[in-house]
């Protein structure tokens, strides 16, 4: 049954050679000088348009950073070393990992620095987006990685991985690591890094899992490479899901916190006539409040604080941002 699976999903007559695949995953081999070449300099033109998008919280920039951003190349390159039990493959497509991280993060920094961004972190969707993974991103980054790496193994298919580099999110959210640690934001720049490493662990799970069922081993090793391939593949599940899990009990509090804020607040803004609460939003340690008020007035702060004392655990940064809303009689209609 699962062989039949495996021809159907991967046929024989489409599938690509290990040294084929290989090349393509490995930086470290063919025409190293070229490949890493075009590795950093695409990875850079991703990081700053990704950056750019970010600030400007443009929906269509961050996409198109995603489609050039080659840093799935190495991820996979790892991925194909533990199939095939290359060590040496692993760390090499590791660095280049690591760099890749240190180079999208240090660019995020700078453009916070250096555009002018005057986008609250609290409410950018590209931001908000992707500080707070869970369980469905899992789900999603898991079903990527086998597109993905069922597109790498097969010759047919390869028309699909622009639409695997969208899919995936990799460069953007290293991105908002490096532009919230810019903006003064650490909380929600870990949340970002929590997001990639869930990706990325997934793809490499998705990847080993694939490449080892295709049959991209040394056939002398094939068994005891199997079974280092899945005990890899049960050790990235573990580091995958253990954040994401905590991340989705932590996210339940979070929302029990904002409903109880949003009570409180309802009461607070009670003693202005015609105010109301419109918002309550929660990303890492800031609680920001909406409140539109008749004359743009509201309650002592001081109440509200205390009366939240009972509510959030303390270190919490409340805000509240007020707009005017009048309501204007304008007569009846004929």
């Amino acid at each position: 049954m699962a062989r039949n699976v495996l021809g159907a999903v991967l046929p024989a007559s489409q599938r690509r050679t290990l040294d084929n695949l290989s090349d393509e995953l490995d930086l470290g081999a063919g025409d190293v000088a070229s490949k890493r070449s075009a590795f950093w300099t695409m990875l850079v033109l991703s990081a700053v348009i990704a950056s750019a998008g970010i600030v400007s919280d443009s929906t269509a920039t961050v996409i198109g950073a995603m489609i050039i951003a080659p840093l799935s190349t190495p991820i996979m390159g790892v991925a194909i070393g533990l199939a095939r039990g290359s060590s040496a493959t692993v760390w090499r497509s590791l660095g280049f990992v690591a760099g890749g991280m240190v180079v999208v993060v240090s660019i995020g920094v700078l453009v916070a620095w250096l555009l002018p961004n005057d986008a609250n972190m609290l409410t950018n969707s590209q931001v908000t987006g992707r500080t707070s993974p869970g369980l469905f991103d899992l789900v999603s980054a898991l079903a990527t990685g086998f597109a993905g790496s069922v597109a790498l193994a097969r010759r047919d298919v390869a028309a699909v991985l622009p639409g695997v580099a969208i899919a995936i999110s990799l460069v953007p959210p290293l991105a908002v690591v490096g532009v919230c640690l810019g903006s003064g934001a650490p909380v929600s720049a870990a949340g970002a890094l929590v997001l990639f490493l869930s990706n990325l662990l997934s793809m490499v799970l998705a990847g080993t899992l694939v490449f080892t069922a295709a049959g991209y081993t040394v056939e002398a090793l094939r068994r005891r490479e199997h079974r280092r391939a899945y005990t890899a593949i049960t050790l990235l599940l573990v580091l995958v899901t253990v954040p994401l899990v905590a991340n989705a009990v932590l996210t339940g509090l979070v929302s029990n916190a904002a409903h109880h804020t949003e009570q409180v607040a309802t009461q607070w803004v009670s003693a202005v006539p015609g105010a109301e609460v419109t918002d309550v939003s929660v990303v890492g340690r800031d609680v920001q409040i909406a409140v539109r008020t008749p004359d743009g007035t509201v309650p002592p702060t001081d109440d509200l604080l205390t009366a939240l004392d009972g509510e959030l655990v303390d270190g919490f940064h409340v805000s509240v941002v007020t707009t005017q809303g009048a309501t204007v009689d304008v007569g009846t209609t004929d």
